[in-house]
């Protein structure tokens, strides 16, 4: 387990423009846990952990994310409804009135680091004002040693001002809440939210640039781990396809659940030093080492509690995305430190709420390409207002809202790596299985996790005509038999038992794949367009 020392050393805020000494600097978790019992913030979970509730926000606001565009980010940035360029000058004065808002407030600062990997450390002081946001920091970056902390020098400084509202019409901003990435001033200046995936994913969409484009590393929307033999797995996919589930593997060692880099000399690393975990109808018998880490220590958001401080995680009634943020070290099984080499195979994530997709498919390396370009995954009804029935969400790399450059970039590296290190790529379906959503049911994890051990230890074998399927539509190798597995469950089609419809719905997903596709043609070669589906409906 990672023990905390709290350090004796003292720090000043004035060269951010804050000039008051009100700062409570490094505090233990126990002690931010406690100070937000005591403001009335939160309250402590049946398990131990502590349950707050981010407020007005209970995911990310992909719309209000901006870039600093200046020198650094002019020509290199994919601008657009992704990354929304943001002035320099406007950025100079909205810094200094969030700078303003704090400057009489109690502020909580924590020095961390983000990648495991001592040759790409990016060190990191996060200014909350709000305790539990701190504990996030704590949570999900990486702690240095006391030691470590005596000559700390920060690189980066994300500024999180939640009770801070902009106006847009002075400010620049859509609206009252933001998320600014500066890569000149190395800020990220966030307000108007509580949200805390906004913290983290701020620090990732700055090694998403600088990893790239200054250290030859192509930074991943991933979970990994890491098996006895030193084989590491490499999981892709959106939110809610399965990352962290399935990378918490009792008989694998964790390396991460979310972000990770991949080196030019085959090694992979996490960037964070936590886990944020989605808990939707969670439970202890289907994830036992997630359920286990709900503790002392652990986060929970915008989850309801009964009477007796029991977490309902059945319970949506303020969001879908219900989660908890822990230390990795809340994990049993867990590599330390948090690097993997040798990655032997890559595993593309998708919930197909078509449910037409295989369970596990092999993938050649220009499906592979075409398949990471698209980042497929589907919205189900009730997710968002206005979505009644299945529909298809293409997300680039598996992380678009993340990557400041154009997506052709990261797939032209992650190409390369998997040609040098001969890897294997599936394709798994972890949505839904016998009819799309509302009709068929949710592939049962058991099965998910069964194909992955198999495509692991090699037992699903070379592709040969015996041991797979040509899928006749989206054109993907799915295997005939799988240990563990009802031979039945392999093929979409026959969970279906009526064809007519299957294929239908299977057609229109196609469609909806090359429409998606149209976008990066011009970027793509023909091989890697002939990835995709070849079959499609008019």
């Amino acid at each position: 387990m990672d023990t905390y020392t709290p350090a004796t050393k003292t720090i000043s805020l004035k060269q951010y423009g804050i000039q008051h000494n009100n700062v409570r600097y490094q505090l233990s978790p126990s002690e931010l846990h406690n100070v937000t019992l005591e403001k009335e913030m939160g309250k402590e979970a049946s398990s131990g952990a502590l349950a707050i509730n981010t407020g007005e926000f209970t995911g990310r606001s992909p719309m209000d994310r901006f870039i600093v565009k200046d020198d650094i980010t002019q020509e290199k940035i994919w601008w657009g409804n992704i990354n929304i360029p943001f002035e320099p000058e406007k950025f100079d004065k909205l810094y200094d009135k969030v700078i303003a808002y704090l400057d009489d407030k109690e502020l909580f600062v924590r020095d961390c680091y983000a990648c495991a990997e001592d040759d790409y450390k990016l060190n990191i002081r996060v200014i909350n004002e709000y305790p539990w946001s701190n504990m996030f920091a704590y949570n999900m970056f990486l702690r240095p040693t006391v030691e470590e902390l005596e000559s700390f020098d920060p690189e980066w400084t994300v500024v999180n001002a939640p009770g801070f509202m902009a106006d847009a019409e002075i400010d620049g901003t859509r609206q009252h809440n933001f998320a600014i990435l500066n890569f000149s001033r190395k800020i990220a200046l966030i307000g108007g939210t509580g949200y805390t995936g906004e913290i983290k994913k701020g620090i990732f969409s700055a090694l998403n640039f600088i990893l790239p484009v200054f250290k030859n590393t192509l930074p991943m929307h991933c979970s990994a781990n890491v098996g006895n033999d030193g084989d590491t797995a490499v999981f892709f996919g959106l939110s809610g396809t399965g990352k962290t589930t399935l990378s918490t593997d009792p008989n694998r060692k964790l390396i991460g659940d979310d972000e990770h880099g991949w080196t030019a000399d085959n090694a992979v690393f996490n960037f964070e030093g936590g886990c944020y975990a989605k808990v939707i109808d969670l439970s202890q018998e289907k994830e036992p080492e997630i359920y286990g880490a709900i503790k002392h220590g652990a986060i929970l958001e915008n989850v309801i509690l009964d009477d007796q401080d029991v977490v309902d995680f059945a319970d949506t009634s303020i969001t879908q995305n219900t989660r908890v943020s822990y230390p990795i070290y809340h994990i049993e099984n867990i590599q330390q430190p948090s690097i993997g080499k040798n990655v032997k195979n890559i595993f593309f994530l998708t919930a197909d709420a078509f449910g037409v997709l295989p369970p596990i498919s092999k993938l050649t390396p220009a499906q592979a390409a075409y398949h990471f370009i698209s980042g497929y995954t589907a919205k189900v009804a009730g997710t968002e207002a206005g979505v009644v029935e299945p529909q298809p969400s293409f997300s680039a790399c598996f992380g678009a809202p993340f990557m400041p450059l154009h997506p052709a970039v990261y797939a032209e590296m992650l190409s390369k790596k998997m040609q040098e290190s001969g890897v294997d790529v599936w394709l798994i379906n972890t949505g839904w299985t016998g009819g799309p959503y509302g009709v068929g049911k949710r592939m049962e994890l058991k099965y998910t996790r069964a194909m992955i051990s198999a495509a692991l230890s090699g037992e699903l074998g070379l592709y040969s005509y015996d041991k797979y399927h040509i899928h006749s539509v989206f054109g993907v190798a799915q295997p005939r038999e799988c240990p563990g597995v009802p031979t039945s469950v392999l093929s979409p089609r026959a969970t279906w038992n009526n064809d007519d419809a299957y294929y239908k719905t299977a057609f229109k997903l196609t469609n909806a794949f090359r429409e998606n596709f149209k976008k990066f043609e011009s970027y793509a070669s023909e091989e890697i367009r002939r990835g995709g589906p070849q079959r499609y409906a008019f």
